[in-house]
Order: structure tokens, then C-alpha cells, then sequence
């Protein structure tokens, strides 16, 4: 698997007035897509909490609206890996009605682990995530 796809649904709650996807909900899709593609591969946020005592947070985006999404659209959010490090990645969403693309951004998220006093700092990712993911590296 080199990407994951997730189907979202329009409601009312999502759009403004004039039934247009309010901009900043294509970015709460986005963050739906990165985790339910975790999950698949096996990289809960929880378990990775717990297990290693790390999570990821989103450090940059790059984000291009290119056309609107309406009310009862039916929606695919395309989530892929698409540069590694070792305490980050940079993930390519894609956001599609049919197969017409309407969105796209590419986001940089951080490992991090926190202190005992609340501060977080970026760490090196474990070597079973970092060589999973280094399976899902997709070229462009």
C-alpha cells in the first residue's frame, strides 16, 4: 500500500451559508485522512502514545484550493508519504469528487515526545515506524 483513501461525506454542518465547504474543514478532512492512514498501517496515535511514548504534530502545510465542494458531495481524501526523515515526514493529501481533484496539500508532521513539565521536542521516530514507513515512500 503506498496510499490510503477514505471517503468523506458533505453535511450541512460542514458548509457556510451558500452551501460551499467552508475552507478551514478541508483541513480537519486532512487530518481525518493522516489518521485513519496511520491506523491502517498498523500506528494508532494512542497505541503510539503509549508504546513509545511519542505522537506526531503537524509542523507545515502547503495547502491549494482548486475548486469548491458542496453540500452532499461525496468525497475521496488520498493520503500518501512522500519524503522521510528520521523525526519527520511530509504526507501528500489529495482531495477528489470523482476523479476530479479540488484539493491538495503536503504537510510536514513531527515526532515529538513530551516532558514532565509539558514541553514537547522533536525525537527520532522508533525503528519499527521508520521502517514501515520507509515502505510507503511514494515517488512522484
Amino acid at each position: 500500500m503506498t496510499s490510503h483513501d477514505m471517503n468523506i461525506r458533505i453535511y450541512y454542518e460542514d458548509t457556510d451559508a451558500g452551501g460551499v465547504v467552508y475552507h478551514a474543514n478541508h483541513l480537519r478532512f486532512a487530518e481525518r485522512g493522516r489518521t485513519e492512514f496511520l491506523r491502517h498501517v498498523g500506528f494508532e496515535n494512542r497505541k503510539l502514545r503509549d508504546e513509545h511514548d511519542i505522537f506526531f504534530v503537524v509542523r507545515d502545510l502547503q495547502a491549494s484550493y482548486r475548486k469548491p465542494a458542496f453540500l452532499d458531495d461525496m468525497l475521496r481524501m488520498e493520503t500518501k508519504v512522500k519524503a522521510l526523515k528520521k523525526t519527520r515526514f511530509v504526507m501528500k493529501q489529495s482531495l477528489f469528487r470523482h476523479e476530479e481533484l479540488i484539493f491538495e496539500m503536503d504537510v510536514t508532521v513531527v515526532c515529538v515526545q513530551q516532558d514532565s513539565d509539558g514541553v514537547t521536542k522533536a525525537v527520532p521516530m522508533p525503528n519499527d515506524v521508520l521502517d514501515e514507513f520507509e515502505k510507503l515512500v511514494t515517488k512522484e
